[in-house]
């Protein structure tokens, strides 16, 4: 899963040869949240700045940041500035080296932004946006991986702008505990140039400028005399240019305006759903619903940071229009409006930075309270889990047989399901608490947009720049079209989440089929191979074989057998990752042609340049986004069909050959060893016959459960969608029941005040309502991350509770058998066997428990 990195951002100065570098965290709970933040929460979580000394002592020595996979990113340069060009020496490290945390990792995929930099040398294929990628199949634990290459800084065109941001994104595949974790990295690096300006002292160059000052103040104060002037004219001359002001704040607010979805060179929505082709493709079969659970919780905290981004750039732009179209009917002056959509737009700015910072804050204080609590429990873990291993040691002395061995696997075993249940439940809860951190800052932003435009309104007023009639105009008009913009975001936020949800019901649909696809094979090979004994067998038992010759003949078979299989199985892993690259490189070329494809859209029918009318403007992108939305997720749906599609021509053509092959061995191989030992050919062809015949009847079985199955999920699919569809409806009925009753109960409490309120107890009133009004909503991930915290925690207690028994239970017989004499070694034999026991009944409760949360997913 995509992980926010903790980004270092180093200035690097004009002093030769400057370490710069940046590390990235693989925190389990960073890998469904933080990637789905929009782009004013992605910035760097700390800047330092600093001279060279303090660089090389400081900021180097803790760069890396290592976490439960043990895996870090790091990019790191020096920059030489002596000579013409400047060269930046790169190297990109990816480290596998924790010894506790350390495992193998597979499918590396390194993505390093050069844009600006000239490469010199360097073993990645360059790309058309600025990109170079490396590959890597497998990092052992232990080892790490480097590139370096060096680069010449472009000094007319990217560099000109004295900043180069250039992140590099590592992904890969790890699995540990027979899960597979899709892991997503991001180191940061930022070269910024800082001048040094030396000072030369000189008498002639002072009295130049002397002279060259007093002259260009004179010119500038008589051009604020030529101004005045011409400000005091426009003031009466006002009614009759009216034509000439539009053209004149058209172009005023150009530098205002953004548009809602921005063009990131790593587009996070568009890489996080390469998730689902490899959850189809190489998850487990019983892990690939709590996989795709977490890629839906990711997708749905992505679209709320998306929505978010919405509601602020529509509130800001709502804004700029109403002042605009006071201009436009006369009841406020141009200069005044400019006056106050600058202070508008400053303070925007100043909350968004604040904002910022508070996020930042949060993020690392949550970040080191997660990995402490991680880090405590994990130690505990571990603790009870080397005490038990010594015990089984001492145990294990006294007994020098058999059961010893499986004991010591057992105990591991249980220690492996053990860990991996304390770091799900770990993950989830921390999962929740960051899902929290963020509403709460999405709540304050709205309220500090609510509280700025009333503060400002009020300020203007007492300043006496904006009239008291004009200030009522605009409290009134934007306390109506706040209820549009709730109502719009209502609307948005149920057809995003309808739209998840349909997607993700599919997506379930698609694993219900891959799921019994995977069975039919099984079984078919299987059935294939068991006709390679069963040749034998009844050759035996029709007397053509001496018993002599079976056991050594089916040990072969075995043999046979199994080698083809691991050769299925590795022909189809190889054959599914080049078909997963090609699967992906097409996704992610036809999601960017859509994206790019609404991104014109939004740019050529833009309302707010070409239209003054505020529910114009709201309906338009009502329309459109709702249009985008339905077209991205009918592309998606395509896409994760014709994977689906393709992942099954593969995995019947190699079952083709791999029951091809098991025919070969039975005709060609044992068929001719047998007819060497002279069993009748006859008979031989004639059991071979029969296999055939065997073979289609199961063929047919086989395909008729499968496609019994595909029509149960067919209509298990369609009526998802018909629920889906009346809770969309139902949803916004009763969104808007809610707001209705929460403007019903602010009019029954102004109602009952004094009739004598002033303006400022008036606009404080309003101010509230409005900040209350914008959270009468919840965010689309926080439902699922809390309902999943909540049965995570459920099925915790209840399996420690079932544990604890098994545990009493141990100590009872314990006692029973303590009390009886015996042998030494019989007594050792008897707790071994009862030790035995107690591990296989907590082993079934923990998968038992996993089997129990994959039901409550499906369900």
């Amino acid at each position: 899963f995509s992980a926010v990195p903790l980004p270092v951002v180093i200035q690097a100065s004009k002093a030769p040869h400057q370490l710069l570098t940046s590390a990235a965290s693989d925190n389990l709970w960073s890998h469904s949240l933080f990637t789905l933040i929009p782009s004013w929460t992605k910035k760097a979580l700390f800047k330092r700045e600093s001279d060279g000394n303090n660089l090389l002592s400081e900021d180097v020595s803790n760069m890396s940041v290592s976490s439960e996979f043990g895996i870090t990113l790091q990019k790191c340069g020096m920059v030489d500035v002596e000579h013409d060009p400047q060269t930046a020496y790169i190297t990109l490290v990816i480290n596998n080296t924790n010894t506790l945390l350390s495992t193998n990792i597979t499918d590396l995929i390194l993505l390093d932004n050069i844009t600006g930099l000239d490469v010199q040398k360097t073993s990645g294929n360059k790309t058309t946006d600025g990109i170079q990628i490396y590959r890597k199949r497998f990092l052992q634990g232990g080892e790490h991986f480097a590139i370096n290459y060096s680069a010449l800084l472009d000094a007319e065109e990217m560099w000109h702008g004295r900043v180069l941001t250039l992140p590099a994104k590592l992904t890969f595949r790890s699995s540990s505990q027979n899960k597979t974790h899709l892991v997503s990295l991001t180191a940061s690096f930022t070269i910024t140039e800082e001048e040094k300006t030396k000072i030369l002292y000189s008498h002639a160059i002072s009295a130049s400028g002397f002279f060259i000052a007093f002259f260009v103040s004179l010119v500038l104060t008589c051009a604020v005399f030529v101004i005045i002037y011409r400000t005091q004219i426009l003031k009466w001359s006002f009614c009759s240019k009216n034509q000439e002001i539009q053209p004149e704040l058209s172009q005023n607010h150009k530098l205002e305006h953004s548009q809602f979805n921005s063009s990131d060179l790593f587009s996070e929505d568009i890489i996080m759903n390469d998730q689902i082709i490899d959850i189809l493709s190489f998850e487990e079969p019983g892990n690939m619903l709590q996989a795709l659970e977490d890629l839906e919780v990711a997708s749905l905290t992505r679209a709320d940071a998306d929505l978010e981004a919405y509601r602020t750039q529509v509130c800001k732009e709502v804004i700029a229009m109403m002042l605009r179209n006071m201009v436009l009917n006369h009841s406020l002056f141009p200069h005044v409006e400019k006056k106050i959509s600058s202070v508008f737009t400053k303070r925007f700015l100043a909350m968004e930075k604040e904002i910022q910072e508070e996020y930042e804050r949060k993020m690392v204080a949550l970040t080191a309270e997660c990995s402490l609590e991680t880090r405590k429990t994990m130690e505990a873990q571990c603790q009870k889990a080397r005490a038990a291993n010594e015990e089984a040691e001492e145990l294990m002395k006294k007994i020098n047989e058999k059961p010893a061995v499986e004991y010591r696997s057992l105990l591991d075993r249980l220690h492996r399901l053990e860990q991996d249940s304390l770091k799900r439940f770990l993950f989830v809860k921390q999962e929740e608490y960051f899902a929290k951190a963020y509403r709460e800052l999405a709540v304050t932003q709205r309220k500090e947009l609510h509280t700025i435009f009333f503060t400002q309104i009020t300020n203007a007023t007492l300043k006496g720049e904006l009239k008291l009639e004009a200030a009522k105009t605009l409290v009134e008009g934007y306390s109506k079209i706040q209820g549009d913009i709730e109502e719009l975001m209502d609307f948005l936020q149920a057809c995003k989440k309808y739209h998840l949800n349909k997607r993700f019901s599919y997506r379930e649909y698609l694993i219900s089929k891959i799921q019994s696809r995977d069975s039919h094979v099984s079984a078919l090979i299987n059935a294939a191979a068991a006709q390679i004994s069963s040749l034998i067998s009844k050759t035996e038992r029709a007397g053509h074989l001496p018993e002599s010759h079976l056991g050594m003949l089916l040990d072969r078979a075995e043999t046979e057998i199994n080698f083809v299989k691991q050769k299925f199985d590795h022909d189809l892993k190889q054959e599914k990752q080049k078909l997963c690259q090609k699967l992906i490189t097409k996704q992610r070329r036809e999601m960017l042609q859509k994206k790019e494809h609404q991104k014109e859209q939004l740019s050529l029918g833009d309302p707010f340049k070409t239209t003054n009318e505020i529910t114009h403007y709201l309906r338009h992108w009502k329309n459109l986004l709702s249009d985008h939305t339905i077209e991205f997720e009918e592309l998606i749906e395509k896409l994760d069909n014709e994977a689906s599609e393709e992942l099954k021509e593969l995995l019947f053509s190699l079952t083709e050959k791999a029951i091809e092959e098991l025919k070969r061995v039975q005709c060609g191989v044992f068929v001719q060893e047998l007819v060497k030992l002279n069993v009748p050919k006859f008979f031989l062809l004639e059991v071979v016959e029969e296999h055939k015949k065997e073979m289609v009847v199961k063929r047919g079985q086989l395909e008729r459960e499968e496609q019994d199955k595909s029509m149960a999920a067919e209509e298990l699919l369609q009526l998802t969608r018909q629920k889906l569809s009346q809770e969309l409806e139902t949803g916004i009925s009763e969104q808007k029941k809610r707001r209705s009753w929460a403007q019903s109960i602010f009019m029954q409490q102004l109602l009952s005040l004094p009739l004598s309120l002033s303006e400022e107890e008036v606009l404080r009133m309003r101010q509230e309502l409005h900040c209350c009004f914008s959270q009468v909503d919840s965010s689309l991930a926080w439902p699922k991350i809390r309902a999943r915290t909540l049965l995570q925690a459920f099925e915790v207690e209840q399996r420690d509770t079932e544990v604890l028994k098994v545990e009493q239970n141990l100590g009872l017989t314990n006692k029973q058998q303590h009390s009886k004499m015996g042998k030494t070694g019989s007594r050792n034999r008897n707790k071994l066997d009862i030790l035995k026991k107690s591990l296989q009944d907590k082993i079934l409760i923990y998968e038992d428990s996993v089997k129990g949360e994959n039901l409550n997913r499906v369900s």
